[in-house]
């Protein structure tokens, strides 16, 4: 292998300038200011891409004191974080790296499109614990020109060799768990297709040539990058897994066998070598030749390496099964939602349904009665009763998520499909079943006239990540972007990861003897709850206006609470967009259990008065933190001096720019 890691911890010099991050970020719009309609006088203007901390410019990735991407620990929750304000184009992401590639393509005059190839490919390289080219994504595409909105499917694929007992046993003849487990053996890694699908959505949408938007990565790849805080504790926290591959061990552990430790500076040349072969060859470089190969290759291998040496099932993958993958683009699901109108995606992602299902049932009840007091930047404090009446109507929406949706192309949805499950009058049914008094608990899945009954499933990890960017013409890209769970598969070919996906399959293919929709079959797709949304404004005559608001998240089957907190905080409380991303996770997947994220400062564990009053309810709380990723662009006011304001979560190493 050619991976050659440079062992320089960032100067003590610097070690200062870490103290003013928190403001650099606030103040990271291009020229940009917080809440305030323009920078005050003093504060010196920030060019394009450049963070303004109050001192000037400050170019990201350049290691002077006030360098967002100088490393630090990795931190539960950065407090204090003000929304970003920009005149006509923003990137907001979960690396200062990626989200200064993505700046930079816009203000060249690159579309919305551009900056989601050039961010993924920084992503899966500073980040690539949660993302990456050996992964999936979905995208959600607003048209300013037409108003019109567009998906794309870039979800991993099971082998063509798959059958609904692939991650169950071994073999017919050999009824036992794959080794060393389902996650860590060749069964778990699905066709990758985020390369097929951003080369569909650049064909569509892109205006600056494809190779150009590979050399951010390339770039950092070959002169090295400082490993961050979160990328450190992954690779930690990852090391014995990392074990049984040898280029895994060669490029995350030093020669001693360590994690590679915060703020050593790395490079990653076959990262660079195969993204120049990307960007020569197209996505077509990817899918077929020697990359391809090694990616199969990979996945069928039988033997760990000689650093935890032990026998590893095979997946079935085949040569084929890459040469034929095929980005989809989807219908977007979408509902109205008071004055606005919510767009996001289909099957096989639940994301999309289920966010569009929760807030049909809470538009049944007034929110804005039951907001959060004590309101700061981070969000304040959550009211009792809105987190009673979110958590109820998600609890019924992950219902019918768990029993119904998985890959339409294989098991259609029930009843007339989208329409059906997001009919008002059937969400009205559904929220006269939320008391104000007492908690559901678990909530059943509803009907749907001629359905077939099936069995419930709700299995995801948690691996991934999120980018909203909006261009100068008003062109918006939602991306969610993954590799499963944290690290993947572990398995480290051609300088990245390739994903776990395929666990996203229920293992068993039955719930007694009632099929699973979620269930394994050849060349389907798991179902994910990826939630890349979009909102628009509606007219007073009913008619869809003008982009409103761009946003998702990381975290999992979380995805979908943590979507629909930052919309609901957004839409109905009118906290801006960094208090919506920064605010108090909660929600529930359906279960007696309610989440109250503890990492945020507003909670003050098992006994907070948000906890004590839930469970006067019936809801068992739990208090652990929530490793949310919001990344939210909100329109400002027509008459305000900048059109865009972007927050990014706290939760993270997330940065905000535009112009």
């Amino acid at each position: 292998m050619n991976q050659s890691p440079l062992h320089a911890p960032p100067p003590a010099r610097l070690l200062p300038a870490l103290t003013v991050l928190t403001a650099a970020l606030a103040l990271a719009a291009c020229g940009g200011s917080s809440d305030d309609p323009a920078p005050p006088p003093e504060q010196p203007v920030a060019s394009s891409c450049e963070v303004n901390t109050g001192h000037g410019g400050i170019a990201v990735g350049s290691g002077v004191p006030g360098d967002p991407a100088l490393p630090e620990p990795a931190s539960p929750y950065r407090s204090g974080m003000l929304p970003v304000n920009a005149k006509t184009l923003m990137v907001v992401t979960a690396n200062p790296l990626a989200t200064k590639a993505g700046c930079d393509v816009l203000v060249a005059g690159g579309s919305a499109a551009d900056a989601a190839v050039a961010v993924q490919m920084v992503l899966g390289l500073v980040e690539p614990q949660s993302s990456g080219i050996g992964g999936g994504a979905f995208a959600v595409h607003y048209d300013a020109a037409t108003g019109t909105v567009q998906t794309y499917d870039g979800r991993e694929t099971a082998p063509a060799a798959a059958d609904e007992n692939y991650l169950r046993w071994i073999s017919p003849t050999d009824q036992t768990t794959p080794l060393p487990d389902r996650r860590r053996s060749g069964r778990s890694i699905g066709t990758p297709g985020t390369v097929r699908m951003l080369a569909l959505l650049h064909a569509d949408h892109g205006q600056r040539p494809w190779a150009g938007l590979f050399e951010p990565g390339i770039r950092h790849a070959t002169e090295g990058f400082a490993i961050s805080g979160r990328m450190a504790a992954a690779i930690a926290g990852a090391s014995t897994d990392l074990l049984r591959d040898p280029d895994a061990v060669d490029y995350f552990l030093t020669p001693s066998g360590q994690p590679r430790p915060l703020g050593e500076r790395i490079r990653n040349p076959d990262y660079a070598d195969t993204l120049r072969r990307i960007a020569d060859g197209g996505a077509n470089a990817f899918y077929a030749g020697e990359i391809a190969a090694d990616i199969v290759a990979e996945i069928n291998r039988t033997q760990a390496g000689p650093a935890a040496p032990g026998p590893l099932t095979p997946g079935a993958a085949t040569l084929a099964d890459l040469a034929g993958y095929q980005a989809l683009r989807r219908a977007p699901v979408c509902i109205d939602y008071r004055l606005h109108k919510v767009c996001g995606m289909g099957p096989p992602s639940s994301g999309g349904i289920a966010v569009a299902q929760t807030l049909g049932i809470l538009e049944n009840f007034d929110l804005s009665a039951h907001g959060p007091t004590a309101v700061d930047a981070n969000g304040g404090k959550p009211s009792v009763m809105g987190v009673h009446l979110v958590s109820e109507a998600e609890r019924l929406a992950y219902a019918d998520r768990n029993r119904y949706v998985a890959d339409t192309d294989f098991v259609p949805l029930p009843g007339d499909g989208v329409s059906s499950m997001l009919d008002k009058d059937y969400l009205r049914q559904r929220a006269e079943l939320i008391s104000p008094a007492t908690s559901l608990g678990t909530a059943t899945a509803g009907t749907f006239p001629s359905s077939v009954p099936m069995g419930s499933s709700a299995a995801e990890g948690n691996g991934t990540s999120h980018v909203s960017i909006v261009d100068a013409q008003g062109n918006a890209v939602a991306l969610t972007t993954t590799i499963e769970s944290g690290m993947g598969s572990f398995r480290f070919v051609r300088g990245f990861l390739l994903n776990n996906e395929l666990t996203d399959f229920s293992v068993e293919p039955a719930d007694g003897i009632v099929p699973i929709a979620n269930r394994v079959q050849s060349g389907k797709r798991p179902r994910s709850s990826m939630a890349p949304t979009v909102v628009m404004r509606l007219n007073s005559d009913g008619s869809t206006g003008d982009l409103a608001m761009v946003t998702g998240s990381p975290g999992g089957a979380a995805i979908i609470q943590y979507v629909v907190k930052t919309l609901v905080a957004s839409l109905d409380w009118g906290l801006n967009a960094q208090q919506a991303a920064g605010m108090v996770n909660f929600g529930s997947a359906n279960g007696v259990t309610t989440n109250v994220g503890g990492e945020h400062p507003a909670i003050s564990g098992a006994t907070d008065p948000l906890v004590t009053g839930l469970q006067l309810l019936g809801h068992t709380v739990s208090v652990s933190g929530q490793a949310s990723g919001v990344s939210t662009i909100r329109r400002l006011p027509d008459n305000a001096a900048y059109r865009w304001q972007g927050g990014a979560d706290p939760r993270r190493e997330g940065l905000v720019l535009g112009d």
